[in-house]
C-alpha cells in the first residue's frame, strides 16, 4: 500500500514509518519540524529513514533517502497549508492516512492555546478534506488517553462518556473524533481514532517524564515528582503501540446498518504501573538512585490512566513489554543518543 504518515519526524510517527517501510509499504511523511522540542531530534529521526538533513529543512522539497529503496519519500509541510496538502494527496493517490502529526503536550496547551487550534483542529479539517475529495480507503489519526479527563470509572473504555475535557489539548482531540465521526457519516470514510496511552521508548520526545528523568538522573539533579507521587500511568512501550497501529490499519471499521465506518480504539498496555515503580526501573538501568522534589498535581493533569484494550484484543493485538524490559531498552538507546 501507499500510505501518507503525517509527524513522520516525531516520535511515533519516526516508528511507524520504520515499521511499514520494513513490511514493504511505501510511505510519504510530512512533518512541520516545528521546535515545539529540540528539532536535533527530529532530524535524527529523519536521518534513520534515510533523509539527509539539509533536503527535510526546506519546505515542500521532496526528500528521498537510499535505506529503503527509495520507499520513503519526505516532504516538510504544515497540516494547515491548505493549498499544498491537496496537491501532495493529488499527485501519490494515497490508500491510506496516518494522520499522527498534531501539536503535542498538555501543559503547554494552557500557554499556548493558538497553536493547538491551528494543528489540530485546522489542519485535521485539511485532512478530512483531502481524504473525501481524494478516496482514502481508511484514515487512522493521533487520539490520545487525555479525552477521559477526571474519569472515575476505571479502566477508561471507548463506551466511557468524554465531554467533559480538562485541557485544550484534551478538547482539540475530542473534537478529532467528533469530526471524523461526522466525514465517516457524510461522506463513507473509514475512520479510526487511537487513544493513545502513556507511549514511552528509544527515539521519545525529551519533554516527556522518561527522558526528564533520565536526564535528571544522569546528571545528580532532582526529578519533579507531581502529586507527590501518587500517580499511575498505563505505560505503554513504542513497540507496542505501533503492533496495534498495524493491526488497526489492517481492519479498516466497515458500515453496518446505518452505522458510519468509525472506530474509537485504545492502545495501551492495559495493565496500570505506579510512576514510583517506572522511576524505580530508570534508576535499576541507569545504576543510580535518583533524588526527587515531591510537588502537587499539575493543571490538566490526571492521577491514573488505565486502558480497556479489551476491543483491540479481539483484532489480535497483545501488549508484550514490561517497564523493566521497556525501560532498559529506552536506557540502552538514551544512553548512546545523548552521549554523542
Amino acid at each position: 500500500m501507499k500510505i501518507l504518515i503525517t509527524g513522520a519526524a516525531g516520535f511515533i510517527g519516526f516508528h511507524l514509518s520504520k515499521r511499514l517501510l520494513a513490511k514493504g509499504h511505501v510511505v510519504v511523511g510530512i512533518d512541520n519540524i516545528n521546535d515545539y522540542y529540540d528539532v536535533n531530534l527530529k532530524y535524527a529521526r529523519l536521518k534513520e529513514l534515510g533523509i539527509i538533513r539539509g533536503q527535510a529543512e526546506k519546505f515542500l522539497n521532496k526528500s528521498t533517502g537510499d535505506l529503503f529503496n527509495d520507499a520513503f519519500q519526505f516532504v516538510r509541510m504544515n497540516l494547515e497549508d491548505r493549498e499544498n496538502l491537496p496537491i501532495l494527496f493529488k499527485d501519490n493517490k494515497f490508500d491510506v492516512v496516518c494522520n499522527l502529526g498534531a501539536q503535542a503536550g498538555v501543559r503547554y496547551s494552557i500557554e499556548n492555546p493558538e497553536t493547538y487550534i491551528d494543528s489540530n483542529v485546522v489542519g485535521f479539517l485539511n485532512i478530512l478534506e483531502c481524504c473525501r475529495h481524494y478516496k482514502i480507503k481508511h484514515l487512522l489519526y493521533a487520539s490520545s488517553s487525555s479525552v477521559y479527563g477526571q474519569n472515575k470509572k476505571i479502566p477508561f473504555s471507548t463506551s466511557d462518556n468524554v465531554d467533559y475535557p480538562i485541557s485544550l489539548y484534551a478538547a482539540t482531540k475530542k473534537s478529532n473524533e467528533l469530526m471524523a465521526h461526522t466525514y465517516s457519516h457524510l461522506f463513507g470514510i473509514p475512520t479510526t481514532g487511537l487513544r493513545f496511552f502513556t507511549v514511552y521508548g528509544p527515539w521519545g520526545r525529551p519533554d516527556m517524564a522518561p527522558i526528564l528523568f533520565a536526564d535528571a538522573i544522569s546528571n545528580n539533579r532532582a526529578i519533579k515528582v507531581f502529586n507527590n507521587g501518587n500517580m499511575r500511568r498505563d505505560f505503554t512501550y513504542i513497540d507496542d503501540i505501533i503492533s496495534g497501529i498495524e493491526i488497526l490499519l489492517a481492519n479498516a471499521p466497515k458500515k453496518i446498518n446505518e452505522k458510519p465506518p468509525y472506530r474509537i480504539s485504545n492502545i495501551g498496555n492495559g495493565s496500570p504501573e505506579s510512576l514510583g515503580d517506572f522511576i524505580k526501573a530508570i534508576e535499576v538501568s541507569l545504576g543510580v538512585e535518583a533524588k526527587k522534589e515531591y510537588l502537587p498535581m499539575q493543571p490538566g493533569d490526571v492521577p491514573q490512566t488505565w486502558a480497556d484494550i479489551t476491543e483491540i484484543e479481539k483484532l489480535g493485538y497483545k501488549s508484550t513489554t514490561g517497564i523493566n524490559e521497556g525501560v532498559k531498552k529506552f536506557i540502552v538507546w538514551f544512553s548512546e543518543f545523548y552521549s554523542k
